[in-house]
């Protein structure tokens, strides 16, 4: 019953997002669109979307090498594929699949390898800090200026101009603030023990030991110079996957790198919402970005559905086929022993 709920209200919240992005769009001319587009590179963007998926699992098995284990790199492929396949089934169950798959090709315990892609995500939350933090400084004027836009509209206040400064201030003031209330509970033990019996806040500091501890893990690899070269290529491969497809549609053909680093970073954003493959919030978050680029809301969305259309389409069709070549490596594995026994 706990899952059919998830799935219900993940389903309904997923439902309801397309509503509203899409209840004032007409989708006779987006399918127009569609049916105009390059097509071309819609394959060169689902190639790297492969690579960066491949690329996943070879930088995986990285991680479950000191385990005393070592999986090929075909089947931590199909596992991580069919791991993104579920997700656009169930969320949140892409890992426990990957992990299961892994499993029922190479009899890695679950118990191991789902330790690996707590410690990987780690890394790649970091990556996305970073690239949150790069965005936003090279990005400053024209972000500072829609926030500050969106706060003036709703409080009140001076002109455009006091606005980015204002912008800036309150977040050096609050990274301030950040770091000294971080460093008094570093340094008060008594303090620290009673803000982790408060549920919320133990949970966080939690996680952040946890984030600290995933990332000294780095340590333990025979390679940790390959590891980081590889998370970084993963994350230019992603930016790759959303870039190219800006030259389908003429309205984005003339959009610059840096408008492609906002969309890889707000929707990577979007695609944590909890809803099967980030659908609805994707849309929502990534179409109205595209706005301070000088996109209409409705050439935004276009983009937003485009984009993430192809990637769900390849995934649906590339997870589709791990999942039966799972099926088949299974099939195999039993008939092997059935051919032996028929034999003796």
């Amino acid at each position: 019953m706990k899952n059919i709920l998830r799935y219900t209200i993940s389903l309904a919240l997923a439902g309801g997002l397309l509503w509203f992005v899409f209840k004032d769009i007409n989708l006779n001319e987006m399918l127009d669109r569609f049916a105009q587009s390059d097509w071309r590179w819609i394959a060169v963007s689902c190639f790297f979307l492969l690579c960066a998926h491949v690329t996943r699992a070879w930088r995986w098995g990285m991680l479950i090498e000191p385990l005393e284990h070592k999986p090929g790199i075909v089947n931590a492929s199909v596992s991580v594929l069919t791991g993104y396949f579920a997700n656009y089934i169930v969320p949140r169950m892409g890992e426990v699949t990957r992990c299961g798959t892994l499993y029922r090709l190479e009899r890695i315990p679950v118990s191991l390898s789902f330790g690996t892609v707590v410690a990987e995500r780690i890394f790649d939350v970091l990556i996305l800090l970073i690239m949150i933090g790069l965005n936003f400084i090279l990005e400053f004027d024209r972000l500072s200026t829609f926030f500050s836009d969106f706060f003036q509209s709703k409080v009140g206040g001076g002109g455009g101009g006091s606005g980015s400064g204002m912008l800036l201030g309150i977040l050096l003031a609050g990274l301030l603030a950040v770091a000294v209330v971080g460093i008094i509970i570093l340094k008060n033990a008594s303090l620290r023990n009673k803000l982790q019996q408060n549920a919320i806040i133990g949970k966080i500091i939690d996680f952040a030991k946890g984030m600290l501890d995933g990332l000294l893990s780095v340590r333990k690899l025979r390679n940790p110079g390959l590891f980081i070269f590889s998370t970084i290529l993963i994350w230019v491969l992603y930016y790759l996957v959303s870039y190219v497809l800006f030259f389908c549609i003429p309205e984005t053909s003339n959009l610059g790198p840096l408008a492609g680093l906002t969309l890889l970073v707000v929707g990577a954003i979007g695609m944590t919402a909890p809803t099967q493959g980030g659908i609805g919030a994707y849309h929502l978050l990534v179409g109205n970005v595209m706005v301070l680029y000088g996109l209409s809301q409705n050439d935004g969305i276009t983009l937003a559905t485009f984009i993430h259309g192809a990637q769900m389409l390849f995934m649906l069709v590339i997870g589709a086929l791990a999942f039966l070549y799972v099926l088949m490596q299974n099939k195999k594995a039993v008939a092997e022993p059935e051919q032996v026994s028929a034999a003796n």
